[in-house]
């Protein structure tokens, strides 16, 4: 027995943090299940946000991009329950295809704009290696969800921009996803935290001690 502990105490930093990283079974339910939900709203905000976009497009074309936060609210919230790689990408994409099977405007090509976004939330998580999850970092990862977002609508959606109105879409879009994307995102982990259906989760247990 004294040498069993000895292995588990001498465990090297590598190992722990493999299991750190490790999914496990409720890891890949509870992000499916994340989102599955956020989907919805994408699915009711493709309409409604894109009729609002279309309202302030006439105004001054990039203020389109202040709408498209709410969009990229999965990665981020993904990240933020699950803390673990690849969490981001994955409940963004999961959130992307319901509306594109329920039937939305732009198909299956909502994918590739999930792929983006849950991305550039997943890189600012891998950035701080996975450790904090604090709200500027949460800010943060909404905003880089909308810069990778940028980057695909400019080459795909809005390629016949003049320049001006490219670059000034980016922070419109960067502005709406920390607000919409990052401050949202991180409300509703704590909130769902509060609640206790995330005691399983280090971000549940993080927030009810504090409660």
């Amino acid at each position: 027995m004294s040498s069993n502990r000895k292995s588990r105490q001498g465990d090297p930093p590598t190992t722990r943090t493999t299991g750190r990283f490790h999914w496990r079974v409720v890891d890949i339910v509870v992000a499916v299940v994340i989102g599955l939900a956020v989907g919805v709203v994408f699915f009711v905000w493709d309409f409604v946000g894109d009729t609002l976009g279309d309202a302030l497009k006439l105004l001054f074309p990039p203020l389109k991009g202040l709408v498209g936060g709410l969009w990229l609210l999965g990665g981020v919230l993904g990240g933020l329950i699950i803390r673990k790689p690849g969490a981001a990408v994955f409940v963004e994409v999961v959130a992307a295809l319901v509306p594109a099977l329920l039937g939305n405007q732009w198909g299956l090509t909502t994918l590739a704009s999930g792929l983006f976004q849950g991305l550039g939330a997943e890189a600012v998580f891998a950035i701080f290696f996975y450790r904090v999850w604090k709200l500027p970092v949460a800010i943060l990862a909404g905003i880089f969800a909308g810069g990778f977002e940028w980057v695909y609508e400019i080459i795909v959606w809005y390629a016949g921009w003049q320049p001006l109105y490219k670059w000034l879409y980016l922070p419109f879009l960067a502005l709406s996803g920390a607000i919409l994307g990052g401050v949202l995102g991180w409300l509703v982990q704590r909130g769902l935290a509060r609640t206790g259906v995330l005691d399983r989760f280090e971000s549940g247990r993080e927030v009810r001690k504090l409660v």
